[in-house]
């Protein structure tokens, strides 16, 4: 269908990458933020939204939506940005549309930046899912293929060859998965005329959760001079008293620019400085960044400025200022260490998922959920099963949620997926993910796919490649992969630096007996152990629970039998986290959405809290637990001591 080959076209690029698997990426991502050198202008809000209902979903394109108002071309609704469009309507058919949707937004841009031909002029996407083409005024300046990370085009040239000083933003979103995008996923052609009508499809998926679409995060403009920060890079280690941050500045525009480094702390003391593009800061006292409930002080973040004069004679100094944390990593065959002290991963598995919005950036529900999260005594979760919003990030840094950072690369289950085109394409998304987010304390380590086919002859090449290209990009994080596969036949945990293992003991396997949840996990670790002498995280255990069904003795889907399921897991984690076992990260934290079938009532309901985040029993059992084990391993700040009255006291 044409309008599948408008989506898989660009996919050519990547061709040139099979020879060497891999290619380098240009320039850096730098989060928009303003300085003395630099404005961002938020142009969220309402958009203009049309999603092309023709049968080859091509319309768009053959007329050539993008040259003119989106108006002229038909009928257009309203779309707020940041959201996922699927469920702003009555319409079932929006909501399940598989497809290119465009929107349109007329922006004013400030004359001056117009006017001063040394000012860059930046448009920024946070995310659209999945494929985009984005154009300004007509004219096409940036296309971009994934879900889950930003995208941005230099669009001064365009602006200044216009009158005026309006900027008529079109971007067509595509979210149709093949076997070859990250997630993968394939598209089923019904042809059985007796029962479909011609043309009828259906969008199939190896993942359990909702397929969102649209612009999920903001959408900024930017500027920068000419001579510009493009990128930094900061990686942090520490001896005694003493902190050190290397750095590494790229600057754009300027064949000798003056670079000027200076790190402050909370009180807005210069601690260090330094001159150059590249060099080591000294800290002395330095105050590292802890982990929440770890340390009586966690989440110490130095301010780092970064000051670029492209000459003497211009004046023209672009500055950039980023947070820094200065913490190290380290992972031995039983631990994981945070600045050299074992840190014990008792935390979530989350979705960017809420009512009305879908997957769409929303600062109160961002807010509210790193509230329950404190309250629960989390000390950690994993971006399961994609890229979170950046801001999400930054939060996590300025509380000391430690983070385990993961790529899109859910259900690649067909052989198919992992051939070199589709590992091309996995291997720019790392680099566009470790770009992104590299310079974050809260992220710890990198995972690079959830329960693939991993028992698969092909994956062992497959995730060989990718854990060493990840470890090349980054060499201060340690790399994982979400495992359920058998760990005798699994080929990728060789490669990798910590085992993580999904299982759901007496639900999928063995359901309604929880008796047997013991001997079974303790074999599940024994084995995985015994084979690789790595630590081991259980990323993901748990049980459907429906708020408010009750049901003694337990059983399935109520909130007792979450509860026993939960409480059996746990005692089986305190045994062996006296041995390697080094984290335990509940699925989920709140219920979410998901595609409509036999085993899912209105979403996914295994969540310790309901997608409104209201508690279940789990919630609070979890509550007391982790609050314990933060009493028994950390060094809490006083007003944490004894914050729940537990049970036994």
């Amino acid at each position: 269908m044409l309008w599948q080959c408008q989506l898989l076209v660009t996919k050519c690029a990547l061709l040139a990458a099979i020879c060497g698997v891999c290619r380098s990426l240009q320039g850096g991502m730098l989060f928009p933020t303003e300085s003395p050198s630099r404005e961002v202008k938020d142009v969220s809000g309402l958009w203009r939204f049309r999603a092309d209902l023709s049968p080859e979903r091509n319309r768009g394109f053959e007329q050539q939506w993008y040259r003119s108002p989106l108006a002229q071309t038909g009928p257009v609704i309203d779309m707020p940005v940041p959201s996922s469009y699927n469920d702003i309507t009555q319409d079932a058919k929006i909501r399940d549309f598989i497809g290119w949707v465009w929107y349109e937004k007329d922006v004013w841009v400030p004359a001056r930046w117009i006017q001063d031909r040394g000012t860059r002029i930046v448009l920024r996407v946070g995310s659209a899912h999945y494929y985009s083409v984005l154009w300004v005024n007509g004219v096409k300046a940036a296309e971009h293929e994934g879900g889950h990370l930003p995208f941005e085009a230099d669009i001064g040239g365009v602006l200044r060859q216009t009158s005026g000083n309006q900027c008529r933003i079109t971007i067509a979103v595509n979210n149709t998965l093949t076997l070859e995008t990250l997630p993968p996923g394939t598209i089923q052609y019904m042809t059985d005329r007796s029962r479909y009508p011609a043309g009828y499809f259906v969008q199939n998926t190896n993942f359990d959760f909702f397929n969102y679409a649209g612009i999920h995060r903001p959408v900024l403009l930017y500027t920068t001079p000419t001579a510009h920060i493009d990128d930094i890079t900061v990686e942090t280690t520490f001896s005694d008293n003493i902190g050190l941050v290397s750095f590494n500045v790229s600057v754009l525009g300027s064949s000798k620019p003056a670079v000027k480094v200076t790190l402050s702390a909370h009180d807005g003391r210069c601690v260090a400085s330094a001159d150059g593009i590249r060099g080591v800061l000294k800290v002395t006292d330095v105050n590292l960044w802890w982990p929440y409930l770890m340390h009586e002080n966690p989440a110490y973040l130095y301010s780092m400025e970064v000051s670029v004069q492209a000459t003497a004679e211009d004046g023209q100094t672009d500055v950039y200022t980023l947070p820094v944390g200065i913490r190290t990593v380290k992972v031995t065959s039983t631990q994981f260490l945070i600045n050299n002290k074992p840190f014990y991963f008792h935390g979530v598995n989350k979705h960017e998922d809420a009512d009305i919005r879908g997957k769409g950036f929303d600062w109160p529900l961002v807010v509210k959920d790193f509230n329950l999260m404190k309250w629960m005594g989390v000390n950690s979760f994993r971006t399961s099963h994609y890229p979170y919003a950046e801001e999400i990030l930054q939060t996590a840094d300025r509380h000391g949620i430690v983070i385990i950072d993961e790529c899109p690369g859910v259900g690649i289950k067909d052989i198919r997926s992992f051939g070199n085109v589709s590992l091309a394409h996995h291997l720019t998304v790392m680099e566009e993910l470790v770009r992104r987010d590299k310079n974050h304390p809260s992220v710890v380590m990198w995972s690079v796919a959830n329960e693939p086919a991993s028992e698969m002859p092909p994956a062992g090449f497959y995730f060989k490649e990718l854990v060493s290209h990840t470890k090349s990009l980054d060499s201060s994080r340690p790399v994982t992969y979400i495992t359920d596969s058998n760990y005798a036949r699994d080929q990728g945990a060789p490669y990798v630096d910590v085992i993580c293992v999904n299982s759901y003991l007496s639900w999928y396997h063995d359901p309604g007996h929880t008796e047997l949840i013991s001997l079974q996990l303790n074999t599940q670790f024994d084995d995985w152990f015994g084979k690789y002498q790595k630590p081991i995280i259980q990323s993901e255990y748990g049980a459907d629970a429906v708020s408010g069904l009750h049901s003694d003795p337990p059983m399935m889907f109520t909130e007792e039998y979450q509860t026993t399921v939960l409480q059996n897991y746990h005692n089986v984690f305190d045994q062996k986290r006296k041995e390697f076992v080094i984290g335990e990260l509940i699925w989920n934290f709140a219920d979410f959405m998901t595609a409509q079938t036999i085993t899912r009532v209105v979403g996914n309901k295994k969540g310790i809290l309901t997608r409104q985040r209201q508690p279940k029993a789990g919630a609070f059992l979890l509550r007391e637990r982790y609050w314990r084990i933060a009493n028994e391993t950390g060094a809490l700040p006083a007003w944490a001591r004894n914050y729940i009255l537990f049970k036994d006291h």
